[in-house]
């Protein structure tokens, strides 16, 4: 059964500013475009989606946005500053207001979850030891990993995985969040806990958010925002918040996707009718 947050997705409401912006960013490997004509933005404090199906390039414009990946053209702004013009210095300044969390939670394995949550803190402070394990125990306390500070990846589950990802993520207290799946290979429950998580950081901290998934359950349930990508015409087809694009979006494969509902390609000869960006406010 679906869960009903919409009062908790609403609890803490984005402002109108506009936080990050994409403008036509096109993006690809070599020759290889993997999504051109992109464009949007995310107003601070909210939690933003990147939706579509697999392959459509969600993870692509998320690594582009955290400075893995240089876009082919388009413009991309950070608060009103230029990511990608200037020196690395520039956007390494940029960088420090990132948080990270990736797929498999990308913890070190020969490190502890403490020596995880820690080292961005001893990478860019100059915090003694004592203030940083403290700040370690506070940051797994947030997350209820208290007790796995001295544990390894490996004795511990996967959601617990996660959430220790989460920690590491927030160690150096950045304002802008971005997940990769976050809820990918979790049990409805554990994923459940997930997403009440992310809402205590956006409501409790005041971080802005930029989700990939695919989750169905977890975007109705969390994000207040979202664009939609198609994987044939290598660009957006729909805007909206992923309630909004269930109930009112009238392309075929938004619908499809929002609904669990069986989408077929049509033929070159009977071409499926796609209207233009929707917008599900």
């Amino acid at each position: 059964m679906e869960r009903d947050a919409t009062s908790q997705a609403t609890q803490t409401l984005p402002t109108d500013e506009v936080l990050l912006s994409l403008r036509d960013i096109t993006i690809g490997y070599g020759s290889k475009i993997i999504q051109q004509n992109v464009s949007m933005d995310v107003k601070r404090g909210s939690i933003f989606a990147i939706m579509g199906g697999s392959g459509c390039g969600k993870s692509t414009i998320l690594r582009s946005m955290i400075g893995l990946l240089r876009p082919k053209s388009g413009g991309y702004t950070v608060d009103g500053d230029d990511y990608w013009t200037g020196p690395d210095s520039h956007r390494t300044a940029l960088n420090r207001r990132f948080g990270v969390l990736f797929q498999s939670g990308a913890l070190w394995s020969s490190m502890t979850v403490g020596e995880n949550v820690s080292l961005p803190l001893e990478m860019f402070t100059r915090l003694d030891k004592t203030m940083t394990r403290n700040l370690v125990e506070l940051k797994l306390g947030f997350v209820g990993l208290s007790h796995a500070i001295d544990l390894y990846p490996s004795e511990i589950s996967g959601g617990m995985r996660k959430r220790a990802g989460l920690a590491r993520a927030m160690a150096l207290d950045p304002d802008i969040l971005f997940f990769d799946e976050p809820s990918a290979g979790l049990d409805p429950i554990t994923s459940a806990r997930l997403d009440d998580l992310i809402l205590s950081l956006r409501d409790g901290l005041g971080a802005t958010i930029v989700i990939v998934s695919h989750e169905l359950p977890s975007l109705f349930a969390i994000a207040d925002d979202g664009i939609f990508l198609d994987a044939q015409t290598k660009t957006p087809i729909a805007h909206g918040a992923p309630r909004d694009l269930r109930a009112h979006c009238t392309d075929p494969q938004v619908h499809a996707f929002m609904n669990r509902e069986a989408y077929t390609e049509a033929s070159p000869a009977e071409p499926a009718t796609k209207g233009p960006i929707t917008n599900g406010h």
